[in-house]
């Protein structure tokens, strides 16, 4: 059955600059009262959504238009305040709500901002189901205002804010080696209240950096968008580790004591080993085609197989619980580890990181080195009808000419993308020479497509 077609939503949520579009508050209410009505049609007789945001200026203009929305409906919205998407996520999981809604452009500069809604177990919702909210959203009649006895309020949830950040000081915790000196970059954005408290007993040494927002500074040259300003404060602090997050800190990465990045793939390397020695893996991990040959190699060394999928965190999440994989992640440092959160946590990861090179007993400065990565070409092809080039069978039987040169010393991958007129050629292998050849078969052959050559 063919997915709903969506006019608004993208691949997280809605998202455009303050004030203007789908941001402006007249919009976020409308939304707000879609998502109700979404919530009332699928049982829930007065809906509870959580409802948190991020630090940008134009975060509480929304929320307040979102609530009211939900509130106009007959919802009953719980503010959270500022907290990380995975806490909303956290929050609508553990308590008696029936969803969860996020004002936030994650990783965007600030001048964006955006809405996500997550399902009463802290999931993002399908594409179906976004689908059937624009639907509402669109039509006055269907989003159905609430009779004035029925109308419902908003209610302080801060209390649900610190039952998430006492959720991740448990894990933390239970951290035997609290010795290494650290970096933190919050990014200005939501995990800034939360870092201190976090890492307040770790017994080394702890410097954070960009965690005082104040409105505008949100991913300013800063988190993972900006790796290189926590590379440097790492270097400079003599520290051992770096971790930086995004806006909504559902992502993370890090930088070893050189300021070399450690992204998702390595993060994925030692926790997914962490959690096969504790017995708490499942069937393996999960990550997409872009993540490196090395990471499926190094972990089938463990015994440990790697279950592929298409970019993106919900087909992450889908091919976990597909599989029964209970670790997974991107390259981005999106990482969800199903035992922890049912979204990709920047603040649990990197604790889990920490929890996994302490009892593994791994040297921090050696995991780049060690995660001898395969090299990476990627070449851009444009071209008017992607689809029409992807579904040629003259390129298929090309693809399976180049996978046959390639003979498993490395792999070739098609790729649309989804914003320009390009078809993404993506070619891994150690055998420089083959990685080119591969390639090259592939550029002829869709060049021939396009030209209409026999």
């Amino acid at each position: 059955m063919q997915a709903k077609k969506r006019q608004f939503f993208g691949t997280d949520g809605v998202r455009d600059v303050a004030n203007s579009g789908m941001m402006r508050p007249e919009a976020a209410m409308r939304l707000g009262a879609a998502y109700t009505v979404f919530l009332r049609k699928r049982g829930a007789g007065t809906p509870k959504i959580a409802v948190g945001r991020d630090t940008r200026r134009s975060g509480e203009m929304l929320q307040s238009a979102l609530m009211a929305g939900i509130a106009s409906a007959g919802g009953s919205a719980s503010d959270l305040g500022v907290i990380p998407t995975p806490g909303v996520s956290s929050v609508a999981a553990h308590n008696d709500f029936d969803g969860g809604a996020v004002i936030s452009a994650s990783h965007n500069p600030p001048e964006y901002n955006g809405i996500k809604f997550l399902d009463k177990d802290g999931f993002k919702l399908t594409d179906d189901d976004e689908a059937d909210i624009e639907e509402i959203f669109l039509d006055e009649k269907k989003r159905a205002f609430a009779a004035p006895v029925n109308i419902g309020g908003v209610s302080d949830g801060s209390r649900f804010r610190e039952e998430y950040a006492k959720r991740l000081k448990k894990i933390i915790e239970e951290i035997k080696d609290y010795s290494c000196p650290i970096v933190i970059d919050a990014a200005n954005g939501a995990a800034s209240a939360f870092v201190e408290p976090l890492f307040s007993d770790w017994r080394g040494r702890v410097t954070f950096i960009a965690n005082k927002p104040n409105g505008v500074n949100i991913n300013e040259n800063v988190g993972v968008t900006h790796i290189d300003t926590l590379a440097l404060e790492v270097v400079k602090n003599k520290a051992e580790l770096g971790i930086a997050y995004d806006g909504d800190t559902d992502r993370v990465l890090l930088c070893d004591s050189r300021g070399r990045v450690l992204d998702g793939d390595i993060m994925l390397w030692v926790i997914g080993r962490w959690l096969a020695k504790r017995d708490r893996l499942g069937a393996g991990v999960a990550a997409t085609v872009m993540s490196n040959m090395a990471l499926e190699e190094l972990l089938a060394k463990e015994g440990i197989k790697v279950f592929r999928c298409p970019v993106g965190d919900r087909y992450v999440l889908d091919t976990m619980r597909k599989e029964g994989a209970r670790i997974g992640g991107e390259q981005s440092g999106h990482i969800i580890a199903l035992e922890y959160a049912n979204t990709g946590d920047g603040l649990c990861a990197g604790v889990l990181f920490l929890k996994g090179v302490a009892e593994l007993g791994e040297e921090i400065s050696t995991l780049s080195d060690r995660f001898e990565r395969y090299p990476q070409l990627l070449r851009n092809m444009r071209v008017d009808g992607k689809e029409k080039i992807m579904k040629s069978e003259k390129v298929a039987s090309a693809a399976a000419e180049a996978e046959k040169l390639l003979g498993g010393r490395g792999r070739m991958l098609l790729r649309p993308s989804g914003t320009e007129p390009l078809i993404r050629i993506f070619v891994e292998s150690r055998d420089e020479k083959l990685m080119n050849e591969a390639a090259g078969i592939m550029e002829d052959a869709i060049r021939k497509e396009i030209e209409g050559h026999v």
